[in-house]
Parts: structure tokens; C-alpha cells; sequence
């Protein structure tokens, strides 16, 4: 994959180069085919998958995903392709954020890629002696170094450290270990090699096997004990479920094998031939025993494969019984009354079945020993013989009495299950119309009815005579399977439908419900199983049930709307509060409560829209159950009442949330108004004061409360809208839900929790305000009696100062206090009362150096007075 460079001359600077718009578009054509060639190579590079089951297609995958992305990434290096993107970057070009994110997937997984190959490097040489090293010892020595350079990827690795990743490539591990040793074990020739071989051959694959998970689980233990590392918590199931099962596969060959040297061929061995006289009859004994083997060479299923583990076991059960004679026999009595059944396979004929297997084997055994005369005429012979006589008539006398027991149950019950009805039903139908929904229709196709087609066809193949009757029922399955099958989805669709009603909903539809059953009535009153109009019927009650489900469909829709539109009324927000207008300044106390009023006016009208809508979709559901359109039908009552009961919750809902929000915001350090500090001789105050603000809080409870007057209630037994009614001349009520709404104890609870919450706020500030009043003397010491008393005691000029000071103290003490206030939902302004301070210090400051320049004037014209006295007198 090659990067084009631009045909342009790039010579020169980059701002210059940037200006020219010749240059720009081409190098932006160049981007964006650089842009399509890298997208393009990424995206066939993450679609690609190892291509193998084993973990070398995995060092593959990624050291070719390495190389290729590792010469993309090498172009976009070249001083041509960087200086490509430094004009485009500085031409502002819309290409080129498209080509930078593209470069930044392509960085990302290079660095991925060749992060990975780097680590899968060091496990190469490993995992090419576990795929390709000559015999189980290679592999046996190649296991625990691999498992320990597995640790150190999963420690080093900034990808493999994760169970996604470390996880499949364990299995790809372990299904080549598996692989190795599913090539090496080949049933089909593995009896036919030097036993002693085969044995050593199943005994190291089985140790391959167990080494697998034995350095898993010792490395594991390792990390553990480190303290340090992340411990494998992988998936046993996939890593050892496969090795698991083989190594138990291994061990039943090495077991039949075993069983085939020490039990058989040392039995007929030489001695034995030498007892007999006859070693041709022992070597055909032999071979005998050597068919013991021929079920497992002759599989038509892979043992090695978990799906067949099932016939695996049935076959190594096989040859286990198949070695003694006496195993038949306790197997036998063993099961007698409760015998295994093969897949399938119905109790009775089951139980011949199984007895006949029993049989055969036992028998097939016992011809082969009747091959040598010598064995059966000993008294171990005779005593086999005659344990087989023994078992092969209770055999027969057992099939004898399964099969009489089940003819004649057979022709006595058949006849009854026909005559069966279609359908039962689970309760009375009589019951009240509220617990129509537990009214359950079952199809009455009886489970011995199936049964007994089932036996007969076994039976015949068993070679029994069966009932005429039953042969009858037997070649009609396919009928009445597809009938059960029919009526068992109809049925199904039935309920699923009903279990989507509610209970009012139920009671609307009572009427439509009845008349289904009424067609039902014959499923489960007339028709049986011999009927003719079996077919006729399902399609009636077909047709019926679509029907009432188009009508159920409807008035969910319906109610979906309704339930949207009181959606959007329990959603609404009755207390929107203003933003502040530029930064620090809020609106004050009045404002605010005007602007939430003015919103809350505006989305009631909303609400109301969405309200009164509501009547109409129930006269909708009126036409449809019973087609009129008065909103007043009496069917409808319990419907119309239930739907006023929701808007009811709904309006409490919407109060109490809404109520709940706002004393939330009240305890928020968040402020919504503020309101003034001033001073109102003898006291500070605030503006406006705590008795107008706890007024108007109580005023904004009492209009969200009174919200719900505007959704006026519907007459009794209607979905129509009460008349405002004149109860005096000048005096007129409408009913709505506030009456009710209002005398909520959650709501009541909620308002006088506002209520006191913005009190205890007001006290608080009322408090802080008191700290004011250590200057209290500055407004409530009269000036003029204060100056005239001083005037009279004409202090001296350091205590002029002294005053002066105090004063001045007072006034820079006040400029230094904190102007704005904020606690919990107000804002208290302190500016107007910090002034009021400082002009009444200012005051006192004034007064005080009119009477010291007073008094300064007096002493001078008097000293002036006293010299001119002692001039003229000189």
C-alpha cells in the first residue's frame, strides 16, 4: 500500500504555500485520497480474524497486521506528508480533521499491532514445538515452560493482560494440545497395534492432557501467592472442558484395553490351549472377544467429540456388560420395574426394548462359548448355561406380561380418550367478570393418548399384534398432531391477550369476552377428538380472537395516548424561576413571584389543553366497544371512573414533586431574589420585610396548590366536563379536583415544610441583622443635646481627637464588612444599610469639628483679645 505524493511543488514556506488556493486544492485531493487508502486498509485490517484454530495463526494475524500497518504509518513520516498537513493545518482546510483522526486510528493500532506481535514473539518458539514437535515428550517438556512466558505476557503486555484477550488465545492452546493428541489416537487402528504400544501411546496422551490444566492451575497459584499480579480468573470451561473430556476418553481406551490383556488373553492363553486340546477353537474364542472391540473401531460418531459424549458412555456401558454374563443377570432383576429407556422411546415398548437388548447380548455371548464344547461342559459352563436359561425365560415371560397388561389397557382406555373434549377449562366461567383473567383454556389432547400412538407403532415394529383401534389412531398422528399444534397456538395468542388487559380493562370488554367464549363453548362442550369439524372450528375461534385483538389493540393505543398526555401534565414545572439579570443582581423578593406566577399561568393553560383532549379519546373507546359516541354510556362507567382516578394521581403527583422541588430550592445555597438591609429608626429591617416575604411564599404554595382548579371533574358516570353552578345569585362553583387534591396529607405536610423552612431562614437573617445594631448610637444619640453638652464642658482638643477617631474607626470598620449575603435561597443586599452607617459616622465626624472649630475660634479671638490688651498696655 502506497501513499501518492502531490504533483505541486512544495518548495517554499508553509504560510506561503497556504495562501495559494492552486496549492491547497491540490494537496486537499491528495489528503482526502490518503484519507480513503488509510480508512480502506484499517477497515479490511480490523475485519480480519487468525486464520486457523490454533495459537501460531494468532503470531500470524498480528505480525501481518504489524508489517502492514508498520509501512502505512512509515509513509506518513516522509518530510513530504508532513508538510502536506502542516499546509493544510494552516489553510484551515474542513480535510483536514477527517485525515488527523484517521492517522490517529492509525498510530493507535499500529502501536497495538506491533505491541502484541513483539509479546506472541516470545511464545513462537514454544508453541511451534507444541504444533510441530516430534511426539508427547516434546510436548510435555514444551507445556511448562510455555505456561510460564504466558505469565510474563500477561504481567508485561499492555493488551494481553485482559481476559479478552489472554482467554481465546489459552484455548487455541489447548484445542492444539487437543489436536495433537486426537491425530496420534485414531480408534480405528488403535486396536490393531501392539497392545503394549497402544497402552504407552493412550497413557502419554492422557498425561499431555492432564499437564495442561496441572501448569495452569500451579502458574495460577503462583500469581496468587505474589501478591503483586492480576490474578486468572479465566473461563475453566473453555480452556479445559475439551482437555478434560479427552483425557476421560483417553482413560476408557487405556481401560478397554487393559480389560482385552489382562482379563481375556490371559484367560486363553496357552494354558487354556492345552487344557482343551484345541487351540483352533480357543484362537476363534479369541476372535470373538476380539469383536468385542469392533462397535468402538467401527464408530460413526468422533468419541473425542463433547456432543458425542452421550453415545460414548452408552457404548463404553456396552462393553463393559458385554464382558460377564452375571452383569446381564443383576442388570436384569436390577431394573426390572423401572428399566432404562433409549431416547424416545415409550415406557412399555421401551421396557421390551431394553429386555430384548438384555437378551441378544446375553445371548450372542453364550453362543460364542457353545463354540467350545470344553468351557459350557465344566461346572463353571453349566452354571453359566444355566444362568442363562434362568434369565432368558423371565426375559420372555416379562415382554409376555408388559405387552398382555398394555393390549388390554389399550382397548379399554382408547375408546374413552377419543371422546375427550377439545378443551378444558381451568375455572368456572360463571365467576364474576373480575377473575375472567384466570380463566384458562388448555387443549384436552390426553399425554396417553400420544403415548399409546406412540407404543403402537413400537409395538408393531417389535412384532405384536395391536389393537385395530389403536392402529386407527396411530396413522391418523400427523392429524391431530397438527390440530393440538393449532389449537395450542390459538390458545396461546388468547391469553398472551388477555394477560395484556387490566382489570377495568377487562370489565369494558366483558361483553366481547363472553362472546369468545361463547364460540370456545363447543371446544370444550360438543366437539371430541373423533369429530369432523375439528379444522372448522379452530378457524372460527381464529378469526374471532384476531378480532378482539384488533379491538384490544385500539383502546391500548388510546390509553397510550391518554397516559402521554398525563404524562406531560405530571411532568410540568410549576416553578420556574428567573434567571438573574447581570451576574451578581437578582430580581427582588416581588419580581420573583410575579415571574414564577406568569410562567406557571402559561404552562396551566398547556395542561389544561392536554386535559380537556382526554374526553374525547374515551368517546373514541366508547364507538369502538360500544358503538356510540354520548361519553356518558354505562358500559363505560368503571372505565371513565378509572381514568379520573388516574388524573387525580397524576395531580397529586404533579403537586407534591412540584412542592417537593421548591422547598428543595428553598434549602439550596443557591439564591433566587434578594432583598435590602435598611435602616428604619430605631431598627434594621429588611425590604421587603420577613411578614411580606413569608406572605408571599405562603401566596406561591397556595396558587401551585389551586393549579388543579383549572382541571374541572367530569359528571358521575361520565367523561363530560360539571357546568359551573350558581349556588347564589352572585356566587358560582365549579367542580374540579382541588377539593380533593388540596386535603392530601402529603401536600399539606409539604407546604407547611416550606412554610416553616423559609421562617426559620427569615430568623436567621433577622438575627444576623442584630449584629448591626452595635452601632445603634450612632442613630439613637441626638446630635445637637450630645454637641451642647459638650460644647458647655469644653474638653480638650485630645478628646475631640479621641471621639474623632472612634467615629472614623466605625466608618472603615462598615467598609470592610461583606456587602452581599447569600443564605440558602436569598440574598441578602447590605449595601443601602453599610452607607446609612457610614453617612451617620460621617455625621458625628462633621458635628464634632464643627464644635472644635467653634471652640478653636473662641480660644484664638480670646488670645488674640489678651495680647492686644498687653500691646496697649506696654
Amino acid at each position: 500500500i502506497k501513499l501518492e505524493m502531490p504533483t505541486v511543488n512544495l518548495e517554499g514556506e508553509v504560510t506561503v504555500l497556504a495562501t495559494v488556493p492552486g496549492v491547497v486544492e491540490a494537496l486537499e485531493s491528495c489528503a482526502m485520497t490518503w484519507w480513503r487508502l488509510i480508512s480502506t486498509a484499517l477497515e479490511e485490517q480490523l475485519k480480519k480474524v487468525p486464520q486457523g484454530n490454533g495459537p501460531l495463526a494468532e503470531v500470524d494475524f498480528w505480525r501481518e497486521r504489524n508489517d502492514i500497518l508498520n509501512a502505512l504509518t512509515e509513509q506518513t513520516k516522509l518530510p513530504d506528508v508532513q508538510k502536506v498537513l502542516e499546509i493544510l493545518l494552516e489553510a484551515g482546510s474542513e480535510h483536514i480533521g477527517d485525515l488527523q483522526v484517521v492517522l490517529s486510528d492509525l498510530r493507535k493500532h499500529h502501536v497495538e499491532a506491533l505491541d502484541n506481535f513483539k509479546f506472541l514473539s516470545t511464545l513462537e518458539h514454544h508453541l511451534k514445538n507444541l504444533t510441530y514437535g516430534t511426539g508427547f515428550n516434546v510436548v510435555l517438556d514444551t507445556i511448562p515452560s510455555l505456561m510460564n512466558a504466558l505469565r510474563m505476557v500477561w504481567v508485561i503486555s499492555r493488551h494481553y493482560n485482559k481476559d479478552e484477550r489472554m482467554v481465546p488465545l489459552m484455548e487455541r492452546i489447548a484445542w492444539e494440545i487437543s489436536t495433537r493428541v486426537y491425530k496420534v489416537v485414531d480408534i480405528h487402528t488403535l486396536f490393531k497395534e501392539d497392545r503394549a504400544a497402544a497402552k504407552k501411546k493412550l497413557a502419554e496422551a492422557k498425561s499431555t492432557l492432564e499437564q495442561w490444566k496441572r501448569c495452569y492451575f500451579a502458574v495460577r497459584a503462583q500469581i496468587e501467592a505474589s501478591g503483586r499480579e492480576q490474578h486468572w480468573e479465566f473461563d475453566r470451561k473453555r480452556l479445559f472442558e475439551k482437555t478434560d473430556y479427552m483425557t476421560s476418553v483417553c482413560q476408557d481406551l487405556y481401560d478397554i484395553l487393559q480389560v482385552i490383556i489382562e482379563e481375556f488373553y490371559n484367560i486363553f492363553g496357552p494354558e487354556l490351549k492345552a487344557v482343551t486340546g484345541n487351540p483352533k477353537r480357543i484362537d476363534d474364542l479369541l476372535r470373538g472377544v476380539n469383536g468385542l472391540m469392533s462397535p468402538i473401531e467401527e464408530l460413526t460418531f468422533d468419541p473425542f467429540s463433547i456432543k458425542s459424549a452421550h453415545d460414548w458412555k452408552l457404548i463404553m456401558e456396552e462393553f463393559k456388560e458385554e464382558v460377564s454374563v452375571n452383569n446381564v443377570k443383576q442388570i436384569f432383576v436390577q431394573n426390572l420395574k423401572d428399566p432404562p429407556l433409549y431416547k424416545n422411546h415409550p415406557p412399555v415398548a421401551g421396557a421390551i426394548y431394553w429386555s430384548r437388548s438384555l437378551f441378544y447380548r446375553i445371548k450372542h455371548t453364550i453362543i460364542r462359548f457353545q463354540e467350545v464344547e470344553e468351557l459350557l461342559a465344566c461346572e463353571r459352563g453349566k452354571e453359566v448355561k444355566q444362568i442363562y436359561l434362568q434369565v432368558a425365560k423371565r426375559m420372555k415371560e416379562y415382554e409376555d406380561q408388559k405387552y398382555s397388561q398394555w393390549r388390554d389397557g389399550t382397548e379399554q382406555i382408547l375408546p374413552l380418550l377419543l371422546k375427550n373434549t377439545l378443551l378444558t377449562v381451568s375455572s368456572v366461567i360463571e365467576e364474576p367478570v373480575t377473575t375472567k383473567k384466570s380463566v384458562r383454556f388448555v387443549v384436552n389432547f390426553s399425554p396417553v393418548l400420544h403415548e399409546i400412538i406412540i407404543e403402537t407403532k413400537y409395538m408393531e415394529q417389535l412384532g405384536f399384534p395391536v389393537p385395530e383401534i389403536a392402529r386407527y389412531v396411530a396413522l391418523q398422528e400427523d392429524k391431530y398432531l397438527g390440530y393440538t399444534n393449532r389449537l395450542k397456538n390459538m390458545l396461546d395468542r388468547y391469553h398472551k391477550l388477555m394477560g395484556t388487559l387490566n382489570e377495568v380493562e377487562t370489565k369494558l370488554l366483558d361483553d366481547h369476552i363472553k362472546e369468545l367464549w361463547r364460540i370456545f363453548k363447543s371446544g370444550h362442550k360438543r366437539l371430541n377428538w373423533n369429530s369432523l369439524g375439528i379444522g372448522d372450528f379452530i378457524v372460527r375461534c381464529t378469526q374471532a380472537i384476531r378480532k378482539f385483538e384488533s379491538l384490544v389493540h385500539q383502546i391500548h393505543n388510546n390509553s397510550e395516548d391518554i397516559n402521554n398526555k398525563l404524562l406531560f401534565i405530571e411532568s410540568m414545572n410549576l416553578f420556574k424561576f428567573p434567571l438573574s439579570k447581570n451576574g451578581d443582581e437578582l430580581p427582588k423578593a416581588k419580581e420573583f413571584f410575579e415571574y414564577v406566577k406568569c410562567e406557571r399561568a402559561k404552562d396551566v393553560a398547556l395542561m389544561v389543553r392536554k386535559y380537556t383532549a382526554i374526553p374525547q379519546l374515551l368517546i373514541k373507546v366508547e364507538g369502538r366497544v360500544v358503538n356510540s359516541n354520548s361519553g356518558k354510556s354505562p358500559k363505560l362507567t368503571s372505565y371513565y371512573a378509572y381514568w379520573e382516578n388516574r388524573i387525580y394521581q397524576v395531580l397529586t403527583q404533579l403537586i407534591v414533586k412540584n412542592l417537593q422541588a421548591f422547598n428543595a430550592a428553598v434549602l439550596a445555597n443557591v439564591p433566587l431574589f434578594q432583598a435590602e438591609a435598611v435602616l428604619s429608626v430605631p431598627e434594621i429591617i429588611l425590604q421587603p420585610n420577613a411578614s411580606e416575604i413569608d406572605k408571599m411564599t405562603a401566596q406561591c404554595i397556595r396558587d401551585c396548590v389551586e393549579v388543579t382548579k383549572h382541571f374541572v371533574r367530569w359528571m358521575h358516570g361520565t367523561c363530560i366536563e360539571c357546568s359551573p353552578q350558581h349556588v347564589k345569585e352572585d356566587e358560582v362553583i365549579t367542580f374540579s379536583f382541588y377539593s380533593d387534591v388540596s386535603q392530601n396529607p402529603l401536600i399539606i405536610e409539604q407546604a407547611v415544610l416550606i412554610t416553616q423552612n423559609v421562617r426559620k431562614l427569615l430568623a436567621s437573617l433577622s438575627k444576623y441583622l442584630n449584629q448591626w445594631k452595635k452601632y445603634h448610637l450612632l442613630w439613637t444619640l441626638d446630635k445637637g443635646t450630645v454637641m451642647e453638652k459638650l460644647a458647655t464642658e469644653k474638653p480638650a482638643c485630645i478628646a475631640f481627637d479621641e471621639e474623632l477617631q472612634f467615629y472614623m474607626k466605625v466608618a472603615q470598620e462598615v467598609t470592610q464588612q461583606p456587602l452581599i449575603k447569600d443564605e440558602q435561597f436569598i440574598r441578602l443586599q447590605l449595601a443601602a444599610l453599610a452607607y446609612t452607617v457610614q453617612e451617620n459616622a460621617r455625621g458625628w465626624m462633621i458635628s464634632l469639628g464643627k464644635l472644635l472649630n467653634e471652640s478653636a475660634r473662641e480660644e484664638l479671638f480670646s488670645l488674640q483679645e489678651e495680647i492686644q490688651v498687653g500691646v496697649f498696655s506696654s
